[in-house]
């Protein structure tokens, strides 16, 4: 029978307030001030009395993390903190049975479980349990870490990789959409997005995803014109810039539309506009919200990132729809023409010539393709051994962890030679993995300088470098450095974007290689401004490392001059580098260096020279 909490209070010699709910163990009770030690712990910690199972104290994270005061935690033993089973179809009563069973043993038990906070919704979390010494009495304190962050961190990597995947594949766009929105929607509770598409008219938007918004409504809102007032969306394609409208039931934008949204419970809509690289207008992305809401800095960044990703894959569709159209336009022309030849021999010099020309152009364009999908291809072959590398290598840290964890009860020789077998199997793994990423990076820079990466057209600077950096940011995986971006939306050029994103490739590749040499929680920051009169571009890379010697600033263009040598440089990425803002993009590169960190800015002409250097 359960016992209340006044007779579990009696029980165990605690103090009882008033209503008979256990109040937090007198500090003198234990060896320390055990009460002032849960204050100051940086995680949610708790202290349960297994005897008369109850918890006698937790401090004030604890609190937070599962919605309930002290007092309630009070009244109360583990079991309230979790839901009724887990993900695996376990019982959350048998999870802490097996778990206590173990702590008592003298183990510091450590394992990964859904708790509950108080309105009902899960809370991933790791939980360390550990016995704790007391004159007659059997204590576990528990410290429980949300990891709710850190889950969500790697989905959205996880979501990125393999809608980039999706792209190059030229999977279809509807579906490409919508995996990218429940991404997004699973990054924060309660937020329904939505993709509109501009008709080619420019006029009206048309729906392209909303897998959690009701079809009713989308079919609603199905080639509304565009206009001033018309709601976040359609005001937000009208004055292409992001309109953020906190409370639809009191806003002017949505006057019209008002009573159609309360029908549906939306009563928030933020929309930000979906360019192209040619600064095209494509549509536009919004999350909805059944409350009123105005967006934080996290729901910014991933508006942002949203709107680069859905540019990305309505960009490629588009390209693929063109090709198609100069294919059939092909098919037809051959059609045309040989039946021509049928007719009279005349016309067959005009026919071929008119053929060749479109085939010329044919090719070219599968070229430019299959350079993408190229890229892409060997970006998802990196992927695959560097993360076999991190799976190994992680789990090889948990088994090192469970070891020496074992060691204050006696270590068996059997543990020892297991342990050594997959140490020694997990180096062979890792280093296989490493030697085909390094074949890989290898033969990709071998082709990376392409004659059809010279191609010149109009670019946005900034999401041009946010496409760049995804792939860049893969290499930092499993390290503590950070790639971070801040270049204004607005900045567009008319250049050469392939030798400038080999550049910038490039000095990121010597931050990584020279900049945090023994160092960690390194930052690499590529910023972007307009200079003073207009015409050019200021685009800096900088990092926050060793920097560079006064003595070596004047030599580091030299061809094969390099710090590393017989590491692997040879010393021509900034020579190379040089030659290209200098030539091809008729620019000026200059490095600096204060001691705590280096960098490098480019200024850029808006418009680059008509007739590039080779």
């Amino acid at each position: 029978m359960k016992q209340s909490s006044t007779d579990a209070a009696q029980a165990s010699g605690l103090p009882a307030d008033e209503a008979g709910t256990a109040r937090p163990l007198p500090p003198q009770t234990l060896a320390v001030d055990y009460h002032s030690v849960l204050a100051g712990s940086p995680d949610a910690v708790l202290l349960f009395d297994i005897d008369h199972a109850v918890l006698i104290d937790a401090n004030h994270l604890a609190e937070q993390l599962f919605g309930r005061p002290l007092a309630e935690l009070l009244q109360g033993g583990m079991e309230q903190l979790f839901p009724a089973r887990q993900a695996d179809g376990t019982t959350s009563p048998q999870l802490l049975q097996e778990k206590m069973h173990a702590t008592q043993q003298g183990r510091i038990v450590v394992f990964r479980a859904a708790c509950c906070h108080r309105n009902g919704h899960a809370i991933a979390c790791e939980v360390r349990l550990m016995r704790v010494s007391a004159s007659g009495r059997q204590l576990v304190h528990a410290r429980v870490i949300d990891l709710t962050e850190r889950n969500l961190a790697d989905a959205l990597r996880a979501g990125q990789n393999n809608l980039l995947e999706m792209i190059a594949r030229g999977a279809p766009l509807q579906p490409t959409l919508e995996r990218m929105l429940l991404m997004i929607e699973g990054q924060s509770r309660g937020v329904l997005c939505s993709i509109m598409l501009l008709s080619k008219d420019g006029k009206t938007m048309r729906s392209a995803a909303a897998p959690s918004l009701p079809p009713a409504y989308m079919a609603l809102l199905d080639g509304v014109e565009i206009g001033p007032g018309v709601g976040s969306c359609g005001t937000a394609l009208f004055l292409r810039e992001a309109v953020v409208v906190s409370d639809i039931e009191h806003d002017p934008l949505w006057a019209p539309y008002r009573e159609l949204a309360a029908s549906f419970g939306l009563r928030a809509c933020w929309s930000q506009p979906i360019f192209g690289q040619d600064e095209t207008l494509l549509g536009t992305f919004a999350m909805y919200y059944r409350e009123v809401r105005s967006p934080r800095v996290q729901d910014m960044r991933l508006i942002d990132m949203a709107t680069d990703l859905a540019g990305i894959a309505i960009g490629r569709a588009r390209h693929e729809e063109e090709l198609q159209r100069h294919r059939t336009h092909l098919e037809e022309l051959v059609v045309e023409r040989t039946t021509a030849l049928t007719l009279a021999n005349s016309e067959l010099a005009a026919a071929l010539s008119h053929l060749s020309i479109t085939q010329d152009e044919l090719v070219r364009r599968d070229k430019l393709a299959a350079l993408g999908a190229l890229v892409a291809g060997i970006a998802h072959e990196l992927n695959t051994p560097i993360g076999n590398g991190l799976v190994v290598a992680t789990t090889m840290a948990e088994r090192t962890q469970a070891l020496r964890a074992s060691l204050p009860d006696g270590l068996r020789r059997s543990e020892l030679e297991t342990y050594l077998a997959q140490a020694s199997e997990a180096d062979a793994i890792v280093l296989r993995n490493l030697q085909r990423s390094a074949d890989l990076v290898s033969s990709f820079k071998q082709i990376a300088v392409d004659r059809a990466s010279s191609q010149r057209r109009h670019f946005l600077l900034r999401q041009f470098v946010a496409e760049l950096m995804l792939p860049l940011s893969a290499t930092l995986k499993g390290s503590s450095h950070t790639l971070q971006q801040d270049i204004a939306g607005h900045l567009a050029l008319d250049s050469y974007p392939g030798p400038l994103g080999q550049v910038l490739s490039s000095l990121f590749e010597n931050c990584l290689r020279h900049a945090f040499d023994g160092r960690s929680n390194g930052v690499i920051s590529i910023t972007g401004r307009a200079s003073e009169d207009g015409k050019s571009v200021l685009l800096a890379v900088s990092d926050n490392g060793v920097g560079i010697a006064a003595d070596d600033l004047a030599r580091i263009y030299d061809p094969f001059f390099t710090t590393k040598l017989g590491s692997g440089g040879s010393g021509l990425g900034l020579h190379v580098a040089h030659n290209i803002v200098t030539g091809v993009l008729g620019g000026q590169i200059s490095a600096s260096s204060d001691g705590h960190g280096a960098t490098f800015t480019l200024l850029l002409p808006v418009v680059a020279p008509q007739a590039p250097a080779t």
